[in-house]
């Protein structure tokens, strides 16, 4: 176990520290300037045609093997919005300070264009599988687009499938008995404290009853198909986003006075706290950078910009254009970060468990339970609960959002067949995940997904010229109205469909 621990504290540091987030980072910063700063220079662009056709246009479906756009960005949002929001914002600030959520709004910003240019990307790269429905990925531009170019081929596919690999032990861990820990956690927590527990096999009874109802129910959706998770997702995500959002909104009003002050500190100790100098061990650039790396890490592990999974999700999005999709993710991680993670950024701040003046932890702070003991601090028991419905619902529609990433990794892999036989695997983890030891799991799991990261980021930066020529087109033609081709597919035959479906104003 000692050796395990080891071998994955190495690797998790070489995926999650001075290269994994130089990369994340400087791949951020390149897809921004190359697209001209997309994200602000086209803000009334990209939110017009994501939000604001989110009741319109953007729920019309014009492909039978594919998603209307809305349903797509919901789908893809199960798994972004999950425990990171809540639980992995409170470990942020408690590890690096309240700096850390500056450098989570930098990854952000950054973030945006990442996930642009992955969703970008996946529609460009996308085809029909099998069963005539879209399959898309960071695997299929690793191989069809890096597998392009001359003496990569090989290279190209080995990345595609290491990616995969990736994907498919992240989603067991991270995306499925992680989160199911984390739901059981949270249930003994705030209901079956004081209860004595009958074990069976080593773990509380009570535990195994959570696991198997949290089992059947995923089965019902995921068994049902991709369509009966969209279905679930379009309705699920806007509640429980609405939900959460208004609650932090609510602690927030009730802490007012000390919102300017949280702010303050944000912006004070983004490089580390002063006060540390005094009483903490390392030095003032070790604790830079622990700030950093917490800020950048758990902002990734929220809104996942970078590690190219929710690419699978959008590229089933029936719009033919690749920067119509490509601002989906830009909303994506708007909403998830910028939004919800801000709003638990300031819950935490304003509820006394962070000294805003040095910036450090109080004593006997839990960063596991610092969200649900501040709104229980506010609102009593409602305010406990509260949280508890939350993170079990974003925890709850991670694994669903994941169920689906992992099956089409699967089969990208070994083919459909055994894409559904994943589907079983992954729906019989989940009674484990209520049961199991937490800590290695998720450290493992916290691994695998920094992996998944490089060979992604790869991927966006040997395409960097194609995702300027995806840019420019699509701004040529939609936004300064030239009449010139469009842009859509490296594959003749879809960009032929494409084209047709464009003229008719049917994308």
């Amino acid at each position: 176990m000692e050796t395990i621990i080891k071998i994955n504290d190495s690797v998790n540091g070489f995926a999650w520290g001075t290269f994994g987030i130089a990369l994340l980072l400087g791949t951020g910063l390149i897809c921004t300037v190359i697209t001209g700063f997309f994200q602000i220079t086209h803000l009334r662009h990209w939110f017009g045609k994501t939000f604001g056709v989110m009741r319109n246009e953007g729920r019309i479906i014009n492909d039978a093997g594919a998603l209307s756009q809305f349903r797509a960005f919901c789908t893809a949002l199960c798994a972004t919005i999950g425990t990171g929001n809540i639980a992995g914002v409170s470990t942020a600030i408690c590890v690096g300070g309240p700096g850390a959520v500056l450098w989570m709004w930098v990854a952000a910003f950054l973030g945006m264009m990442v996930k642009y240019s992955e969703n970008v990307l996946g529609m460009y790269y996308r085809r029909r599988n099998a069963e005539g429905a879209w399959s898309g990925g960071p695997m299929y531009y690793l191989e069809d687009g890096l597998g392009s170019i001359k003496n990569c081929k090989k290279l190209g596919k080995f990345l595609g499938v290491l990616f995969c690999i990736f994907t498919v032990l992240a989603s067991f861990g991270i995306g499925n008995m992680g989160q199911i820990n984390k739901i059981t956690l949270n249930f003994d927590s705030a209901f079956l404290s004081d209860m004595e527990h009958e074990m069976i096999f080593g773990a509380p009874k009570a535990n195994w009853f959570i696991g198997i109802v949290l089992m059947m129910i995923a089965a019902i959706i995921i068994l049902g198909g991709f369509r009966r998770l969209a279905a679930v997702s379009e309705k699920l995500i806007p509640f429980m986003s609405i939900m959460y959002i208004l609650g932090c909104l609510v602690m927030i009003m009730l802490h007012i006075s000390k919102i300017p002050e949280c702010f303050s500190a944000m912006i004070r100790f983004a490089l580390g706290p002063d006060a540390v100098k005094g009483g903490a061990a390392g030095t003032a650039v070790q604790l830079a950078f622990n700030t950093i790396k917490n800020g950048c890490k758990r902002g990734v592990f929220s809104n996942e910009a970078g590690l190219g999974s929710s690419v699978m999700v959008h590229s089933n999005s029936c719009v033919r254009e690749p920067v119509r999709q490509g601002m989906w993710g830009i909303t994506e991680v708007f909403l998830d970060t910028m939004v919800i993670c801000t709003l638990t950024a300031l819950v935490v701040l304003s509820s006394g468990a962070i000294d805003l003046n040095t910036g450090l932890v109080k004593e006997g702070v839990d960063d596991a339970t610092l969200v649900a003991k501040a709104f229980g601090a506010s609102m009593g028991r409602p305010g406990e609960l509260f949280v508890v419905l939350s993170i079990t619902l974003f925890a709850f529609t991670t694994v669903l959002g994941w169920s689906y990433y992992g099956a089409k990794v699967t089969e990208y892999l070994l083919g459909v067949v055994f894409g559904r036989v994943y589907r079983f695997v992954f729906i019989g983890l989940i009674v484990f995940g209520a049961v199991m030891e937490s800590n290695l799991a998720w450290d493992i799991s916290d691994t695998f997904n920094g992996l998944m990261m490089i060979p992604n980021l790869i991927g966006l930066i040997v395409h960097i010229p194609l995702i300027i020529k995806l840019t420019r087109n699509y701004t040529d033609r939609r936004i300064k109205g030239k009449d010139i081709t469009p842009m859509l597919s490296y594959d003749e035959d879809i960009q032929r469909e494409a084209q047709a479906a464009v003229l008719k104003g049917v994308d």
